[in-house]
């Protein structure tokens, strides 16, 4: 057996937001969200999640999953591979927008419901802290006091969890390994396959029961992400390689200038233009040469 990676947008969508998916998702939902003691999600109703503009003009967007709880509240789902500059920004403007356009012309406040916004990230968002889970809502600055509980945000770093299949015990925990490792198993894990939503997971992921045309493009939707995930990367570490060439040469022509005065332009230009362990090799050699020509010598 293959799984599909539910780390996609399209198999995301397909196993927690499709015509099968209502018993998938609350399991999910009651697993990892944080409900009032004793509460639980006894049902639900998967929507469109195309978001309706408020106004005209207004930007249009679209979520992975969108749900209408039991109680009337709403759950809005993101899965996300790509920290894209600006994605902080949009998990609030979603969730202010799906707030936002409860009411029609001339309805009263008091008839809002309250909207979670659920964003599992596979990379770190919060470097601050190490656990898996954050819960943001509306409080007073220095009080413990809340505003109201109608906008909740809540994020599940995947990279941060790293329990092994044999320490899976709550069922958050297997829910968590499921999104991590779906897509690289070959076989249903026995700890997860006792819980009968998870199982259902897996049969909804399971790429056999895809067409070949549906397959084909879940591969090309996957090689797509991950390939600007990597140029991503690559940029990244790029800018902090050249971040850290660029002080160093600043930090070591500080030096020179100290020792041996200002510096010619040639030697400001071999600094401007030297590999990391030129530099070092130079800063080593400004401690005892004697001169500009000893620092620089091949």
């Amino acid at each position: 057996m293959r799984f599909l990676d539910v780390k996609t947008d399209y198999a995301f969508k397909k196993v927690f937001g499709s015509d099968q998916s209502k018993e998938v998702l609350l399991s999910f939902l009651n697993a990892v969200l944080q409900f009032p003691k004793g509460n639980t999600v006894t049902d639900l109703q998967i929507v469109d999640p195309y978001q309706m503009p408020l106004l005209k003009g207004m930007k249009e967007t679209c979520v992975d999953v969108k749900a209408v709880l039991s109680d009337d509240s709403t759950v809005i789902v993101e899965m996300q591979v790509l920290n894209y500059e600006g994605f902080e920004k949009r998990v609030l403007y979603n969730v202010a927008k799906a707030y936002s356009t409860q009411l029609l012309s001339g309805e009263d406040y008091h008839l809002l419901n309250p909207v979670i916004a659920l964003t599992i990230t596979d990379f770190v968002m919060f470097p601050e802290f190490t656990k898996v889970a954050s819960y943001f809502r509306l409080r007073e600055k220095d009080e413990p006091v809340e505003y109201s509980r109608d906008v909740e945000l809540v994020f599940l770093e995947l990279p941060k969890f790293a329990k092994t299949e044999d320490e899976l015990e709550l069922v958050a925990d297997k829910w968590l390994y499921f999104l991590q490792n779906a897509g690289r198993l070959d076989y249903v894990p026995a700890t997860l396959a006792t819980e009968a939503s998870i199982n259902k997971a897996f049969v909804i992921a399971n790429e056999a029961g895809l067409t070949k045309e549906e397959l084909e493009d879940q591969h090309r939707r996957k090689d797509f992400i991950y390939s600007q995930r990597r140029a991503m990367e690559t940029a990244e570490n790029r800018g902090r390689l050249e971040g850290r060439l660029e002080g160093g040469a600043a930090l070591l022509e500080h030096l020179l200038v100290r020792r041996f005065g200002p510096l010619p332009e040639p030697f400001r230009a071999m600094l401007r233009n030297a590999d990391e362990a030129t530099l070092l090799l130079w800063g080593d050699r400004v401690l005892t040469a004697a001169s500009l020509d000893e620092v620089f010598a091949k």
